[in-house]
């Protein structure tokens, strides 16, 4: 019963992204993004392609709401799947070396899970169950703090890919029940003085690694299923019998 709890509270925290208004709302959006504002962005990131949008989603209205909310959640959406993408790639990389924290892995003196070949997936895999617990409990409320934490929310003005504030005196971050050393945007306070010009510009540049880090993480999962889908890859990657759709299944005992 525990465990059914705790998962639908992590699903509940990381779906909160994808709850819409039911009807528009009547508040005016202050950061109004519209087709023309994207297709100017996409000459920007990619002179080559341009705006490309064969589904048409700029001029989609979502969950009946506005088409600048709509905007506003994708723009949101893609920056934020491309930092998670970042995430993943360089992570990737770094355990297919074999290379883990100096300590043990838990309380009990357990080490980090071996796998042939380095596998990463298979890392996962071998991971207790109570570390799988901790880490998407993390991510729910990560996710559940960017949502509701955010003012104004990305889809009522306020900024696409801007995250709110961990550490701050004031605001909701005052009411954490446990101490934040760091925030998680920009926590060495490295761009807190850049110019707007040079944030503008370091947009730009993270917008488009993350849209190659999606492209490079799923090369990696083809591979791992399916050798020689990525010719690049061909031979440096571990093959995968499990199943990536199903990340739980080795030891998720959700309905015990």
């Amino acid at each position: 019963m525990f465990s059914k709890i705790v998962l639908a509270l992590a699903f509940l925290a990381s779906a909160s992204a994808f709850v819409p208004a039911s009807v528009k709302s009547a508040q005016q959006s202050a950061l109004r993004e519209s087709p023309a504002d994207l297709s100017d962005l996409a000459g920007k990131l990619n002179p080559a392609v341009k705006f490309f949008d064969p589904l048409n989603l700029a001029e989609a209205e979502f969950w009946e709401d506005t088409n600048e909310a709509t905007i506003g959640f994708l723009r949101h959406a893609e920056i934020k799947h491309g930092r998670v993408a970042m995430f993943a790639f360089v992570g990737y990389i770094v355990q297919a070396q074999g290379i883990t924290w100096p300590d043990k892995m838990t309380l009990a003196g357990d080490s980090w899970p071996v796998t042939a070949g380095n596998s990463v997936p298979a890392q996962w895999d071998a991971l207790p169950e109570i570390s799988k617990w901790q880490i998407i409990l993390v991510i729910g409320f990560l996710e559940l703090w960017g949502e509701a934490a955010m003012t104004p929310h990305y889809m009522r003005g306020g900024k696409p890919g801007a995250y709110p504030s961990l550490t701050a005196k004031d605001g909701m971050a005052k009411d954490l029940p446990h101490p934040v050393p760091l925030d998680l945007f920009d926590p060495l306070k490295l761009s807190k003085n850049a110019s707007p010009e040079k944030k503008a510009k370091g947009l730009l540049a993270e917008i488009n690694n993350g849209r190659l880090a999606q492209i490079g993480i799923f090369g990696f999962l083809a591979e791992s299923k399916v050798p020689g889908s990525v010719p690049a890859l061909k031979g440096l990657i571990p093959a995968y019998d499990g199943d990536y759709m199903a990340p739980f299944a080795a030891n998720f005992h959700i309905f015990n």
